[in-house]
């Protein structure tokens, strides 16, 4: 686009910034008048109407208010100081969102957030002694920076002095992270003033308004370190406007700082350590948790926070993460004589909605994982263990390339020249391999990417311009059968994508992200890079226009997970050449996580409505079953430990099974058996969607299936004497009766699959089994998506009445109109569910997903036999059940913990 088109963009959006939604008249008519007076009519009529439908869309997008839980002591200020504070530096950054092409709804309820945030921390014109603690839940990539930048704008219109950031454990984030605060609070180039240039660069906020110019104590380039504190002293003294600091993770750069301080502090106690002080902990879940498990050093800044807050009279601490699984672990009662409080978020947790265009894992790993057919995003890494395998040394050599990452190569150099011939060559695009944990592998992998991208470029430079090149050159002949697979869908021929490619992908290069190297340069537009990295870029660090990944990793803990999902974000018209390549059971993890995470929002939003506190949010999430995996990475070496947990309102699934024949074969005999006792009582029965439903069935039948059920080693949620101490201690009330569902298709498609079992025909599930897992001695049922029971199965058994209730309320949440597609999560229908759901499932595996190989020979024949159960809520929540954790266990099942050999925590 030309700088008439964005100079026109950025006024139309200024102009219509908190005006009523314009009617598509009425836009095109202001846009079209602007155009005349702004840019002397230089845009052309096919641009404006491009501008007129983008604007439309930035206006579509929506975004919630998200959910506070607060303590019972909160005391709101901010309503009467708002007369006496002047928004100087919110407004300017408000009008830089504008400019950046933040939809309005957006920005509306960021400036509503913020207040909600603002309001909670200290009054920084209250005198007496205060702190206050408290957590900002958002979701990977999804703004969590814009949120506290905008933060930091009214902290300092209102009082606040002194403003830390500590953003993540890498000098390459802590960088970015001081680009974002210079752009959007500082208003000044910190990298350009640590070059030695006598006049500072304006940007970002800057450029609105260039007056009260905050004071930086870090710059793009460099850390704090007391040398350029100390010159910059009497500013400090003066304290005329605010002074920021973001500073890395680091055990140095928090001993400098605190002793710094107190240096300070020494010299006269009104100067500084009695200033209103507020501390945001980017990634708060990552090295600031006091987990006494692990390298000292983690421990070590916990403490070394701990007291940089305990140096004022009067501090705020406020959390931002999206992964809180470790921070609500925090034991709100933890004290510690030396550093005093833990970081637990005692007065406030809010959660943060994502707007809806957000492209996150809820829209790739479950919306976009279809119960039948292909994933719409994502493709499978099959073909890594000859050349690249999962678990390597250091010393691994690469050699060659995994075919698929030479497909995921392809596809990005196709998406790139696709989002060029859609008008964005000014915008930038990335590929992300994320491989190995080992720099030294990394600069291998990033040596054979470099070639492979040479070859396929000099291909184009010869043979580009042939029509015949599609067939004879094996490099364009490659391209042509990735965009016949993947693109040809779309709105461009192959003739059309073929013609662009040289131009679009001759600048595109080859970078490393990690301890040692950042070749991340997003200073020009337009930008084509493909980054390799490990656990660099795991943790906040932002890829610009992100459209094609290759994920290896052998990990399975949620943050790490999540953080490592450098691909959620904002995809603003290319989301649909968007492709994601990682194995087969990093699917199914990501997609329970994802799970995990949607119901901590929902809790949030739970607690809320029944003004419960952070305290006991903790409390519930921390007796989730996802605390069975989130705990796994505190490992306290060989052999067990228990874990309490909490089944009330959750849902349970026997995903993995025993591939022996002697656990199938006893397992068919207990479901035989349940059935066979069904049939001969006389309960309620009735054909529902999925099976036949019977009603009030004693819970002595259920405890008897289960007490007969072989459960597998590797499925942990499912382990029986759990399930039955929690169902025995509620067998005389809450959980007396049942609903049992049998589960059987309505019609199968191979009528030589339907069995009878007691006389009772069954048309039997089809699904598929995890190949990988099979030398591991157990199925994975539903291969890649793990999972068991179809969406809807929490529905049966609730009156038709609640269902809809929830759902409505859930579709409000999610900004949904009634009769749009949309995936109900079973926790909606735990909440009004009379009864337990005991769910039967007799299943027929269809194929082993990701090999050829043939099955077990216990497997073909014989429907194998699978269960779910969904709890209603309990009246006794708190009360929980242990379940046992086999350390040597969860090490084979989700992998170490990930960082770089030489990361840089000290």
């Amino acid at each position: 686009m030309s700088d008439s088109y964005d100079k026109l963009d950025a006024t139309v959006s200024q102009a219509i910034l908190g005006d009523e939604k314009k009617s598509p008249d009425e836009l095109r008519e202001l846009i079209g008048t602007l155009n005349t007076y702004v840019t002397g009519g230089a845009v052309d009529v096919e641009d404006l109407e491009k501008l007129a439908r983008n604007i439309e869309t930035r206006y579509s997008v929506s975004m919630g208010m998200g959910a506070i839980v607060d303590d019972g002591n909160f005391e709101p200020w901010l309503d009467t100081a708002k007369r006496e504070i002047d928004p100087f530096y919110w407004k300017r950054y408000q009008k830089l969102l504008v400019k950046n092409g933040l939809p309005q709804d957006v920005v509306t309820k960021l400036d509503y957030v913020t207040d909600q945030i603002l309001g909670r921390l200290g009054d920084p014109n209250k005198n007496s002694e205060w702190d206050r603690r408290g957590m900002v839940v958002g979701h990977v990539q999804s703004g969590k920076t814009a949120n506290y930048a905008g933060l930091i704008c009214k902290a300092a219109d209102a009082g606040y002095r002194l403003i830390i950031v500590i953003a993540g454990i890498h000098n390459n984030l802590r960088n970015q992270t001081q680009e974002r605060i210079d752009e959007g609070f500082i208003g000044r180039d910190t990298g350009r003033m640590a070059t030695g240039s006598n006049k500072a660069k304006i940007i970002g906020v800057g450029e609105f308004e260039d007056d009260r110019v905050p004071v930086s104590l870090t710059t793009a380039f460099a850390d704090f370190n007391k040398s350029t504190a100390n010159n910059n002293k009497s500013q400090i003294g003066s304290y005329n406007v605010p002074v920021v600091l973001v500073i890395k993770k680091n055990y140095n750069t928090l001993r400098n700082l605190i002793d710094w301080l107190k240096e300070n502090s020494a010299k006269g106690d009104a100067e500084m350590i009695d200033q209103p002080m507020l501390l945001i902990d980017d990634e708060a879940d990552n090295a600031s948790i006091n987990t006494k498990f692990g390298k000292q050093a983690v421990t070590t800044i916990n403490g070394q926070i701990r007291d940089l807050l305990g140096a004022f009279h009067r501090s705020c601490y406020i959390g931002y993460t999206a992964t809180p699984f470790a921070n609500i672990f925090i034991d709100p009662e933890q004290d510690d004589e030396m550093h005093g409080e833990d970081l637990f978020p005692k007065h406030f947790i809010i959660g943060l909605d994502a707007p809806s265009n957000y492209f996150g894992g809820k829209k790739v790993f479950i919306d976009g994982v279809p119960d039948d057919g292909e994933p719409e995003f994502l493709r499978f890494v099959d073909d890594n263990e000859d050349c690249f395998p999962m678990s390597h040394k250091k010393e691994h050599i690469v050699d060659e390339l995994p075919q698929s990452l030479h497909e995921a190569l392809a596809a990005f150099l196709l998406a790139r020249t696709i989002r060029n011939l859609r008008g964005q060559s000014d915008k930038h695009a990335s590929m992300l391999v994320n491989a190995s944990r080992f720099t030294g592998v990394q600069g291998l992998l990033r040596n054979r990417l470099h070639e492979a991208l040479q070859k396929i470029i000099d291909s184009l430079r010869v043979n580009g311009a042939l029509a015949s090149a599609a067939h004879e050159d094996p490099e364009i002949s490659n391209l042509y059968a990735v965009w016949l697979e993947e693109f040809s869908g779309l709105e461009f021929t192959w003739s059309e994508v073929q013609a662009a490619l040289l131009d679009a992908v001759a600048s595109a290069k080859v970078v490393e992200v990690n301890s040692s190297a950042n070749g991340l340069d997003y200073t020009t537009k337009g930008q084509t890079i493909i980054a390799i990295g490990g656990y660099s870029l795991s943790r906040g660090l932002t890829l610009e226009g992100l459209t094609t990944t290759w994920f290896l990793r052998n990990t399975a803990m949620y943050d790490t997970l999540m953080q490592m999902g450098r691909w959620f974000g904002y995809r603003p018209d290319y989301e649909d050449v968007c492709r994601i390549w990682m194995p087969r059971s990093a699917v199914s993890w990501y997609s329970h996580i994802a799970k995990a995470t949607d119901e901590l929002h929902l809790e949030l939003r739970n607690m809320e409505k029944a003004k419960l506190t952070p305290g006991e949010f903790g409390l519930a999430v921390r007796s989730h079953p996802s605390a069975l995996l989130v705990t796994a990475r505190n490992k306290v070496g060989s052999g067990k430990k228990t874990i309490a947990v909490g089944l009330s309102s959750q849902f349970v699934e026997t995903a993995r099974l025993d591939v022996s024949t002697k656990a199938l074969k006893g397992n068919r005999m207990a479901a035989s058996t349940l059935i066979q006792s069904l049939g001969a009582n006389s309960y309620s029965e009735k054909a529902v969607p999925g099976g036949t439903l019977f009603r009030d069935v004693p819970v002595e039948a259920i405890d008897a299936f289960l007490r007969a059920w072989h459960n597998a080693e590797q499925s942990i949620t499912t382990q029986i004497e759990p399930l039955r101490k929690y169902i025995g201690d509620r067998s005389t009330d809450e959980l007396s009766h049942w609903d049992v569902l049998v589960g059987s298709l309505e019609k199968s498609d191979d009528p030589d699959d339907s069995i009878v079992v007691n006389g009772r025909t069954i048309n039997p599930m089809r699904r598929k089994i995890l190949a990988a897992d099979l030398p591991k001695g157990f199925l994975s049922i539903g291969g890649s998506k793990m999972r068991v029971s179809s969406r809807g199965v929490e529905r049966v058994g609730i009156h038709d009445d609640d269902a809809l209730d929830v759902e409505a309320d859930y579709r409000s949440i999610e900004k949904k109109a009634e009769g749009s597609k949309i995936n109900y999560p079973g926790k909606i229908y735990r909440s009004v569910r009379p009864r337990p759901l005991l769910a039967l499932y007799h299943v027929k595996i269809k194929e082993a997903e990701g090999s050829t190989d043939a099955l077990p020979e216990n497997c073909p024949g014989e429907p194998v036999v699978a269960w779910a159960i969904s709890f209603p809520r309990s009246a006794r929540a708190d009360e929980r059940v242990e379940y046992i954790i086999n350390s040597r266990k969860q090490l084979e099942l989700l992998g170490e913990e990930d960082e770089d050999d030489d990361a840089d925590v000290e």
